[in-house]
């Protein structure tokens, strides 16, 4: 007796296996705990070499210790994109420093593109169209129909904000320490504010994206099975 297989089952067993990769989490593809530990190690070494020689052993220093964890991580086989980017960054900071004759320049980039951050996200609120939405549902290939509910909006309207609020406090306490000279307290602010404390904005970020998620399926604009 032959027997066959609906078409059903096969698409469903194909389905089954077929399953989506999962998509790699903020932590991931910062490097992982690790990862965040790295991008802090250029800055730290900064600071502690101003202490004892001039610009020009910090700036080495920085440099040095974001070639050595690209190297590394290449030798242990581990993803580079961050040390790429890190060596990258230090490098362009490091011109800066050597440009101006400042140390404390080193940070300057950071700082006003904290600002930066800060406005933009602020205005997206205001225009209606809060970023925290527009880019995590881009990124998950949701769209923008979320858009369509206020509730949902106002989610979203919470998440920039709290991000807003991230990015405006970096500008705020780096920018007092810029304008004392306190080249240390730069060096820990940049490193306490910086992937911690965006970690905690993005849970909420997570939040909104869950909140307005349960609630389109509610409406109907979502159906019950979509992720």
């Amino acid at each position: 007796m032959n027997t066959t297989t609906s078409p059903a089952t096969e698409s469903g067993t194909q389905t089954d296996q077929a399953a989506p990769p999962q998509r790699p989490s903020v932590l991931d593809q910062a490097g992982g705990p690790a990862g965040v530990v790295y991008s802090a190690l250029p800055a730290l070494a900064f600071v502690v070499a101003h202490n004892f020689t001039g610009i020009t052993g910090s700036v080495l220093a920085a440099l040095g210790f974001a070639v050595a964890i690209g190297v590394w991580r290449l030798a242990r086989k581990e993803s580079v994109q961050p040390a790429i980017g890190g060596v990258f960054g230090v490098a362009v900071a490091a011109g800066v420093v050597w440009f101006t004759g400042s140390a404390k320049d080193y940070f300057l980039i950071g700082i006003w593109a904290s600002l930066a951050g800060a406005v933009l996200l602020l205005a997206s609120v205001l225009v209606r169209w809060p970023l925290a939405g527009v880019l995590w549902n881009a990124a998950t290939g949701k769209g923008q129909i979320w858009r369509a509910d206020r509730r949902s909006r106002l989610y979203y309207d919470i998440a920039t904000l709290t991000l807003t609020a991230v990015f405006g406090a970096r500008f705020a306490v780096q920018q007092y320490f810029y304008a004392t000279d306190q080249v240390n307290e730069l060096g820990a602010a940049k490193i306490l504010m910086g992937f911690p404390l965006l970690a905690v904005a993005l849970l909420v970020v997570a939040w909104a994206a869950r909140c307005s998620n349960k609630r389109l399926k509610e409406i109907g604009l979502l159906p019950p099975t979509h992720a």
